[in-house]
């Protein structure tokens, strides 16, 4: 059974979706005003593995984020780059759905963009106001806290001593906690409305689109940890004022921070890293692993060493999983095996005695697989089984293939355990495969380096193992790793 922990209750809860297995995902999308960064990165991928795995477990899940297209951010930059707004929030968010692509991070069924569901917001804030939940002032249409007592709820804040420093300044508001849903302005950009020219406000944009989509309430709200106050306890008494419905969301899920080096990630310390800059030096898919080897509620500090590991896990994946691969050809092509009910024999056997624990192992790995991703989505613990799974399966291969090389007559009785074996073990990865997304089936070029020159540096690499130069030694057998050229040190 499937346990999610939901920042609303503060402990884990047994996922039950609202309509039977259908489910609806929203995670807040990027502000479109530059290039996504490796903070970005982090909460997406996470987010992307969360749909495949409900998808996988047999649910039908429509995954949305919304795009912010009109924001202050984007029309400073426009106005430094003397172009439309419009102009740049379409470049960048081009820009971020090719991030996302190289990433894997692409299971996103649509897109909204808050220029486009105008109508929705005027809706939204005609209610508010029409409930009395909000109020004009000169400068715009505000929400009224104080008449939402259950405002800070999420961030579990008392509302008497709530935190107001991320709530904009204004002395005309009632409370300074009041925010936004219409700002009035002449300054171009603006958006005509019944309370004069102006753009929406940030929190307004979420509540309109997702009601417009998912209704009053739905499953599963996403995003970073930084966006619980004031932004999502925004979002909830926007949308249960208006409703009268509670909880607008059945489970809230947030991201943990993610640091470089140990720091926080910040354009003024010049540790601030897009995915482009990032990707210029390192296969995406170590990265989405490197995202993975961390639960997604943990902070994650990132480090050219962790990625440094990550590049190797990955490369050790796939390199099982091409030893699965050509073992199984391997069986077909020297025994002409090539299903379990295979009926050709070079002998007979009436009493099997080969021994089944390896596949009984198999099934025990598997469990707790998922006994893993069933508990909150505990990747970390996930991959750490699938890794363990890597080194019994070369073991069993080259143990395999000795014994099958220097048998001449072969029981077909005695295929049967690691052709079911092999098989099996596909199907764990490509099960895998489908959660993680890793591109672990894709064909890899080997590079073309003579055997002359590969066993120089494979002799070179020993003497330096004897004499103990092991970081050198390591350094060689990493940089062969990732030229996809496996080097395994028994």
């Amino acid at each position: 059974m499937l346990e999610i922990y939901n920042t609303l209750k503060r402990d884990k809860e047994l996922f039950n979706s609202e309509n039977d297995s259908k489910i609806n995902l929203f995670v807040c999308g990027p502000t479109v005003y530059d290039d996504a960064h490796i903070g970005h990165g982090r909460t997406y991928i996470s987010f992307d593995l969360i749909k495949r795995y409900l998808e996988y477990t047999g649910y039908s899940v429509f995954y949305m984020e919304n795009i912010t297209d009109i924001d202050d951010k984007i029309i400073n930059r426009a106005k430094e780059r003397n172009i439309p707004f419009n102009d740049l929030s379409g470049v960048y968010e081009k820009r971020f759905r090719e991030d996302m692509e190289k990433l894997n991070a692409n299971s996103v069924n649509l897109y909204p963009r808050a220029t486009e569901h105008l109508k929705e917001i005027f809706n939204q804030i005609d209610e508010l106001m029409d409930k009395g939940f909000a109020y004009e002032i000169d400068d715009g249409i505000y929400f009224d806290v104080l008449k939402f007592p259950d405002f800070g709820k999420l961030s579990n804040q008392n509302l008497e001593m709530l935190d107001s420093h991320r709530i904009d300044v204004n002395d005309n508001k009632r409370d300074p906690k009041d925010f936004a849903l219409w700002k009035k302005t002449e300054e171009e950009p603006y958006f005509k409305s019944k309370w004069g020219n102006g753009r929406p406000g940030w929190h307004i944009e979420d509540t309109a689109i997702t009601e417009y989509y998912f209704g009053s309430q739905y499953d599963i709200h996403g995003g970073g940890l930084d966006l619980i106050f004031p932004h999502h306890e925004a979002e909830i008494a926007q949308m249960e004022a208006i409703s009268g419905k509670m909880p607008m969301v059945k489970y809230w899920m947030h991201t943990g921070f993610l640091n470089v080096d140990g720091v926080k990630m910040s354009k003024s310390l010049g540790n601030f890293i897009t995915i482009r800059e990032l990707l210029e030096n390192w296969d995406p898919m170590a990265f989405r692993l490197f995202v993975l080897s961390t639960h997604y509620r943990s902070p994650i500090d990132f480090s050219e060493k962790s990625l440094h590991q990550a590049s190797k896990n990955l490369q050790r994946l796939k390199t099982t999983v091409n030893s699965l691969i050509e073992f199984r050809e391997y069986l077909i092509a020297k025994y002409a095996y090539d299903s379990l009910d295979n009926d050709c024999n070079n002998g007979s056997s009436d009493d099997n005695n080969l021994n089944v624990e390896i596949l009984n192992k198999l099934v025990e790995m598997e469990n707790s697989f998922f006994e893993s991703m069933d508990d909150d989505f505990n990747t970390p613990k996930a991959l750490s089984i699938i890794l363990n799974f890597t080194k019994m399966i070369n073991g069993f291969i080259n143990q395999e293939k000795k014994i099958l090389d220097n048998t001449n007559d072969i029981v077909i009785e005695n295929l049967k355990i690691p052709y079911e074996f092999v098989i099996k073990s596909l199907e764990f990865f490509d099960a895998f495969e489908r959660i993680f997304k890793l591109n672990l089936f894709e064909k890899e070029e080997i590079p073309d380096i003579s055997s002359d020159v590969l066993d120089l540096l494979l002799d070179v690499r020993e003497k330096l193992r004897n004499e103990k130069n092991y970081e050198l030694s390591d350094y060689i057998r990493d940089k062969l790793n990732e030229l996809n050229i496996n080097i395994e040190d028994n």
